[in-house]
């Protein structure tokens, strides 16, 4: 059902649940949830309407904004590309796993100079602090290298690291709190059989012990997350991972439905119905435990489609959004120095673009490769351009569907998972949970507006 509105917006009914009806303009993310109980053509024409044509321009401009202005903070480096892992779903290739290259100190330096140099001359300041992130394979294999670059640019950049916490020391930790450093840590079960068998080190053998330790020594640090890759062996675990981990004081949880990006995980890959059962119920248990305890347990992504739909630009991961943020708020220097969108694009050649030891930052952000990226937007999937989520979901990932079919403008293969999803985000905002789903900080950093 559309309701016409002026300048060619429309608002779109749509049923959410028994109690309630929502209108959305899937355009703006406008949207207001109605009581069944009330006459919804008296409700629209006085109330809805009004407010909607009255805040329209303003939230399609701030979304146009926010969609398609090409603003880089982040840069995300792979200074290593073999790992001590052998993880079943890996998306580096395996060639690379076993025989890349690696970063050393000066290299590492010189590139941390490049990306400042950047962003002083992009910016005219770094008032605010570029972030970067040491990523995958694992970055900690040139741990002394990294931790220099921490002290010595920790007045430049605010950083963060993924890791699989393998190589992680006791005194690591003080060192990483010292600074600042926001650390995700990869852990996909609660019960040891579970992650072991997806997560191996290249000996064969298990990082449940090695991980949990490392997660007793940050002790509720608010810069650590765990993050849990959901595959069709560990879907149905995922409330009880979230328990777990609020025992252990873990503030932030990232619970990621495996990508298909590389062959082997695509086997590996939960039935969405599955999906769709058990990620509610593990956001329902967070919710539990942030209602009756001192400490909020967070699921981030889940989170960050709260905020798509409350506060649009409030959002940080930037995947759920067409354009992704990849060549266009982030991008990866991979371990021989390549530029490409983001870590997910490794395999594919023809998404690298340039060299940072051999050309620009701007020169890869004005490549033909980058371009591709930027230029897949949810209007030009045929399923996604009336879907009433589309600029709520984003249609994520162009590299996994890149790799599936060599053609990005395609649905998400997890699609009918987000729009559950989302349905399900819109009855927890009716139901006050928004204050158990988001962090303190960013509650109080929001601004109401209408």
């Amino acid at each position: 059902m559309h309701y016409n509105c002026e300048s060619n917006h429309h608002v779109t009914i749509y049923d959410i649940d028994d109690k309630r009806l929502l209108a959305i303009d899937p355009d703006t993310v406008f949207w207001s949830l109605i009581s069944k109980e009330r006459d919804l053509d008296s409700t629209l024409t006085k109330e809805v309407i009004p407010i909607y044509e009255k805040f329209k321009h303003d939230l399609a401009k701030e979304m146009q904004g926010f969609r398609f202005e090409s603003n880089l903070t982040a840069v995300y480096i792979n200074p290593v590309d073999i790992c001590n892992a052998n993880c079943t779903y890996c998306y580096v290739p395996a060639s690379l796993r076993r025989n890349g290259t690696r970063m050393n100190r000066h290299q590492l330096e010189e590139v941390l100079t490049r990306i400042f140099d950047y962003f002083l001359e992009a910016r005219g300041n770094v008032e605010s602090k570029p972030v970067i992130v040491f990523h995958g394979s694992e970055p900690l294999l040139i741990k002394d290298a990294i931790f220099d670059s921490i002290r010595d640019f920790n007045d430049r950049f605010h950083f963060g690291i993924q890791t699989n916490a393998l190589l992680l020391e006791d005194r690591d930790v003080d060192l990483l709190k010292q600074y600042g450093v926001s650390v995700g840590v990869s852990l996909d079960s609660p019960q040891r059989e579970t992650n072991d068998y997806q997560r191996k080190t290249v000996s064969g053998k298990g990082t449940f012990d090695k991980v949990v330790e490392a997660i007793n020594w940050f002790d509720g640090y608010e810069g650590l997350s765990v993050i849990c890759t959901i595959t069709k062996y560990n879907v149905n675990q995922l409330p009880e991972a979230i328990s777990f981990l609020h025992q252990k004081k873990v503030p932030i949880v990232l619970l990621n439905p495996v990508r298909g990006t590389q062959s082997p995980a695509r086997s590996l890959q939960p039935r969405q119905e599955d999906l769709i059962t058990y990620f509610i119920a593990a956001v329902e248990r967070a919710i539990e435990l942030s209602k009756t305890s001192k400490d909020k347990i967070i699921i981030g992504n889940f989170t960050d489609l709260i905020l798509g739909i409350i506060a649009p630009t409030a959002r940080r991961l930037m995947c759920n959004i067409t354009p992704c943020g990849g060549a266009r708020c982030f991008l990866t220097v991979t371990a021989n120095g390549d530029f490409i969108p983001c870590g997910e694009f490794i395999g594919f050649e023809e998404f690298h673009a340039g060299n940072i030891f051999h050309s620009t930052i701007k020169e890869a952000m004005e490549s033909h490769a980058f371009k591709k990226v930027r230029a897949r937007i949810v209007e030009k999937i045929e399923e996604c351009e009336t879907c009433i989520f589309r600029n709520i979901c984003g249609a994520p990932c162009p590299a996994e569907l890149y790799s599936n079919y060599k053609d990005m403008y395609r649905p998400s293969p997890y699609c009918d998972f987000y729009k559950e999803l989302i349905t399900y985000a819109f009855k927890a905002i009716a139901e006050d949970n928004v204050k158990h789903l988001l962090r303190d900080k960013a509650l109080e950093n929001l601004e109401y507006k209408y």
